[in-house]
């Protein structure tokens, strides 16, 4: 079995479970509580909060928990709009491949009276920081562009973007769920203001996130209730939760170097691998990507098809986003890039980890290879493609 959808969720690292069990039993307490047992679990949080921000390069101030990153883009976008509109800033700037959790929120708040400007993403998954430069106004009050894309996992440039909106005195959010944990961030040397991540992306468990605010920047709570970090987020810390991303986390960042190079080596070889089969592509900048991330997409065939198949052979991917695997419409990512209806339809995601072999990455050559040949010889499309009724687009 070849499982290679970790940009969809991680396995639990063994530091991660034992960590929780441990503090299940050990730490249950509610760390709002004064006595012994809510003091323990305090200093579980703290620790963890002390964790997080050293690996960002944040002070511990500036890391609020939450259940992930939806709520922590949700959170982010809705304070910063709450920001400008007091300044009488209604101007949001985004990319048209982000995250539904940072588009969803975007339409909300169009809704408010918003105007929202969608940068064009350009065929090798990067937006141009000139044209970001451009779109921003006296009236924008944020720029929120993803870190890494989670279907093509394309690393937008980040510090330039933050240097941008530093000189121009605009907020700068990123969702960075597939960053964190796979590449190396300093939130200060990057102008970062505010960025979200979540603890199943880097081996940690669901349920755990957490957001990071730069001092000064005042959150919006959108879940009310108690007093809980610092009054911003209201609802009792899931303290075993927490520690166990900050433990996962802070393991990922220790190998880092290591890994990275290793998953690297692991990704070319399938990728040079995959651009053998005719009539495919590779989605994105080839070296501008995250270390685990394979994303192609092959004329004639449906994604579904290839990913069924796949899994009877024992290899786990996806087509896209876990979050809209149930949809039928195409990748809003593939579309943004430029690839046609019908293209986007047979794409296919590997994200591997460092637990894949030579011998894993040989696998899904051959059996993505077989696969596509096969769908492809009952495919209608594919037999009016070699007939010549309808011409190639790859």
């Amino acid at each position: 079995m070849v499982y290679a959808d970790n940009a969809a969720t991680t396995k639990m690292s063994e530091v991660a479970i034992s960590t929780m069990t441990y503090l299940i039993k050990e730490a249950w307490g509610n760390p709002s509580s004064l006595y012994t047992h809510g003091q323990k679990a305090k200093e579980v949080l703290e620790k963890a909060r002390e964790e997080i921000a050293g690996v960002i390069g944040a002070a511990p101030g500036e890391i609020f928990f939450t259940s992930g990153g939806s709520e922590a883009d949700n959170q982010a976008i809705i304070s910063a709009a709450k920001i400008g509109e007091k300044q009488g800033k209604k101007h949001i700037i985004s990319s048209s491949f982000e995250h539904h959790a940072v588009l969803h929120t975007l339409e909300k708040l169009k809704k408010e009276g918003f105007e929202v400007t969608l940068l064009d993403v350009h065929e090798n998954g990067l937006i141009d920081v000139t044209e970001l430069e451009s779109a921003i106004r006296p009236d924008t009050a944020l720029v929120t562009i993803m870190y890494a894309n989670n279907e093509i996992g394309t690393i937008q440039p980040i510090k330039e973007i933050g240097e941008i909106c530093r000189k121009k005195n605009v907020i700068f959010h990123t969702d960075a769920v597939q960053a964190v944990g796979h590449v190396h961030i300093d939130v200060n040397k990057e102008n970062i203001d505010m960025l979200s991540a979540s603890a199943h992306k880097f081996n940690g468990p669901k349920g755990a996130g957490f957001l990071y605010v730069k001092k000064g920047i005042r959150l919006t709570n959108i879940i009310e209730g108690g007093a809980q970090e610092r009054g911003k987020r209201a609802g009792t810390e899931n303290t075993p939760a927490i520690s166990a991303m900050a433990v996962a986390l802070k393991e990922k960042y220790d190998k880092l170097d290591e890994t990275s190079a290793y998953v690297k080596k692991m990704r070319d070889r399938i990728i040079d691998g995959l651009c053998k089969i005719p009539h495919s592509v590779l989605n994105g900048d080839r070296d501008r990507r995250l270390p685990g991330n394979v994303n192609f997409c092959f004329e004639g065939i449906e994604g579904e098809s290839l990913l069924l198949l796949l899994d009877d052979r024992g290899i786990q991917a996806s087509s896209g986003s876990a979050c809209t695997s149930g949809s039928l419409d195409p990748s809003h990512v593939l579309l943004a890039i430029g690839r046609v209806h019908d293209v986007a339809h047979g794409s296919l995601r590997l994200s591997i980890d460092e637990e894949i072999t030579e011998e894993d990455a040989n696998y899904i050559i051959k059996n993505v290879t077989e696969v596509v040949e096969y769908l492809r010889g009952f495919s209608p499309v594919w037999r009016d493609l070699m007939n010549g009724k309808r011409e190639f687009v790859l």
